[in-house]
């Protein structure tokens, strides 16, 4: 069991739904992975700005965010930062999958958040992760 807290930075404009995907990963997604610390982001500047500094060990964008979405966002990242931590795309209709696809993101949640999927998931892309994240 890992003693190590993760940092995951939640990204939507409607703090609703930042809640909801908090709620729904939890604290300890998995009894193997460290507890998790969330940061939250209303606004694209904020995303940028806590994935620059690098201390972001995954991120949640909400796919339906405004005025940018998590989709497009996303693709930016991964294009933009070497490197780029793990990003998981929250959308809301099942036929959305392949833009998330598009955007590269490396897994996909769909609302109606379900807890177990949606901490399975997320322990899964941290799994595969298994990169410590160096913080100065």
């Amino acid at each position: 069991m890992s003693e190590q807290s993760t940092r995951i930075l939640v990204f939507s404009h409607r703090p609703e739904v930042r809640e909801s995907i908090i709620t729904a990963v939890g604290r300890r997604p998995a009894t193997d992975l460290g507890r998790v610390d969330y940061v939250e982001a209303a606004g694209v500047a904020d995303v940028l700005a806590e994935m620059d500094e690098g201390a972001v060990d995954l991120a949640i964008l909400d796919g339906e965010a405004q005025p940018t979405g998590g989709i497009g966002l996303c693709r930016q990242l991964k294009n933009e930062i070497d490197d780029c931590p793990p990003i998981v795309i929250a959308v809301r209709r099942k036929d959305d999958r392949w833009l998330a696809t598009w955007s590269q993101a490396d897994a996909v949640l769909v609302h109606p958040l379900d807890p177990l999927t949606a901490a399975e998931t997320v322990a899964d892309v941290l799994r595969a992760r298994r990169v410590p994240v160096v913080r100065g």
